[in-house]
């Protein structure tokens, strides 16, 4: 005979002795939720690239960064990639700073003032500093090939 005495009773098992019950659930809930956040970030960056957030303030800022880094291993005769078509080299916005055969200097663009935009071409006000001299001055560019150059100062 076999009697169902008070050790056999589930309920009276010992919390500490018992096992853990252990399911998946948790865990696809994660994996659910991080595939919809990752489907949302794929979804966000192929709707809205970030080139199409860059404004042409910023192309111009970058053209001009490009410039003083090109002028400053060229010298004042810059490849024909990185100025406007027709750039004449006595007319740059760094002639006088830089003299014709002098590389390394460094050109250093440390403040940007207001840009104005006008159709293909652009002006924006920039301080630079080539060795320990700085100056401010307004800079032509002309926006040519998708891209903005900088190009020569107007004759006054």
């Amino acid at each position: 005979m076999s009697d169902a005495g008070p050790a056999d009773d589930p309920s009276d098992a010992d919390p500490d002795t018992t096992p853990a019950r252990r399911t998946i659930t948790p865990f696809a809930v994660a994996a659910v939720i991080a595939a919809l956040i990752l489907g949302g970030i794929l979804l966000m960056g192929l709707l809205s690239p970030v080139e199409k957030n860059v404004t042409d303030s910023d192309r111009i800022a970058g053209a001009v960064r490009d410039f003083a880094q090109v002028s400053s291993r060229y010298g004042p005769e810059p490849p024909r990639e990185a100025v406007c078509p027709g750039f004449v080299p006595a007319r740059s916005p760094l002639a006088g700073r830089l003299m014709p055969g002098e590389t390394g200097k460094d050109v250093e663009i440390t403040k940007f003032g207001p840009v104005q935009v006008n159709g293909d071409n652009a002006t924006i006000e920039v301080t630079s500093r080539v060795e320990d001299a700085e100056a401010t001055s307004t800079w032509w560019l002309f926006h040519t090939d998708g891209e903005w150059r900088v190009c020569n100062q107007p004759i006054e």
